[in-house]
């Protein structure tokens, strides 16, 4: 395990079952640590797609990586509100100053009224066949997106009112540190 650091910028790597490389962000400042799960921000960080197309993130965003759930959560400053995306995907692992997984297409939308919708089942569909995704994989995903869905409906965690702002005060007093 590398020795993580408060205020240090981390890349994130998101890969496909294949071990194929499936998107990359260049950005993920680290805001806090703890036993199961950290926490990560950015804003306007260039994001590059496995095809090299690249864009950039509009809004700011808080990101939670868990160590031995089977998902991560994103949460979105937005004008209106914040709205979370959450990728089914491996715990991560860091190496190299980079945070990886391995997506798995399931996504969660949640929105600021506490409404949700899962996305990408078809595209979640045809990476398990095209992939060979095992049933005991099969039955850890969708256990863990009905987890996810709990979390959302009760609030729980990253769901919880005033985290995702609570964390991009303090990503926004660490970027002010280090005068980027």
């Amino acid at each position: 395990m590398e020795n993580l650091e408060i205020g240090k910028k981390y890349i994130i790597h998101s890969y496909k079952h294949d071990s194929k490389i499936h998107r990359a962000w260049d950005e993920a400042v680290l805001l806090e640590i703890h036993d199961d799960y950290l926490i990560f921000g950015n804003e306007k960080t260039k994001v590059t797609e496995s095809d090299g197309r690249t864009w950039h993130t509009k809004e700011p965003a808080v990101l939670y990586f868990f160590k031995n759930s089977w998902y991560n959560i994103i949460g979105q400053y937005k004008k209106d509100g914040i709205y979370y995306y959450c990728n089914i995907a491996s715990p991560y692992i860091i190496e190299d100053d980079a945070i990886k997984y391995i997506d798995y297409d399931l996504d969660l939308r949640v929105f600021p009224d506490g409404s949700f919708k899962v996305l990408d089942c078809g595209e979640y569909k045809y990476h398990k066949n095209l992939m060979g995704y095992s049933k005991e994989l099969d039955l850890i995903l969708k256990s863990e997106l009905s987890k996810l869905i709990e979390h959302a409906k009760n609030k729980n965690g990253a769901f919880e009112i005033g985290s995702v702002e609570h964390y991009y005060e303090i990503y926004k007093e660490i970027k002010k540190n280090q005068h980027i």
